[in-house]
């Protein structure tokens, strides 16, 4: 196998890992045990679930593509980058993924009409507000050190940033 196939293969296990089972494995199950139905269907709430969808489909897509390219690593936290990463999305916002990944579970429920997805949104964000300062965080600093610090004093955690930040010296 090839370094990029390596890559690649890398990153389809973090994917199956880590978003299949939080944007559909969970929701699925969850639509099943509350026995949901189709029906109630409200256009104007079909139609911004499917923009939150959509914007959350682009935005976890286009930051997991950036992980092997820029960061030689995968999203996994068993698999991290070894190259730290704040261009494209990570210029607006350091937890761009879990943005998408919040979006994509809105868009789900706002499009199912379903309580059960959209209490499931919110768990997730609450766990990942946890988990990212508690966990996540402190081994970037530990592997980025002061590169990580300039970054996290000038890049918002969750809401994104109007205009990109740019590395001073770049």
């Amino acid at each position: 196998m090839s370094a990029s196939q390596s890559m690649v293969f890398r990153v389809f296990k973090a994917i199956m890992a880590l978003p299949m089972p939080v944007c559909i494995v969970i929701p699925a199950i969850l639509l099943y045990l509350s026995g949901w139905q189709w029906g109630g269907m409200v256009l104007w709430r079909f139609l911004i679930g499917a923009l939150c969808l959509l914007v959350g489909f682009v935005l976890a897509v286009s930051t997991v593509r950036l992980f092997p390219k820029l960061g030689n690593g995968t999203p996994a936290p068993w698999d991290p980058t070894t190259r730290m990463i704040t261009s494209g999305p990570y210029a607006y916002v350091r937890n761009p993924m879990i943005t998408g990944v919040v979006l994509i579970l809105a868009g789900e429920a706002l499009m199912l009409c379903s309580w059960t997805v959209g209490i499931w949104a919110l768990v997730f964000l609450a766990l990942n507000m946890f988990y990212f300062p508690l966990s996540e965080e402190p081994g970037l600093r530990k592997r980025f050190g002061k590169e990580y610090e300039e970054y996290c004093q000038n890049v918002p955690r969750y809401i994104p940033r109007l205009t990109p930040w740019k590395k001073q010296g770049k």
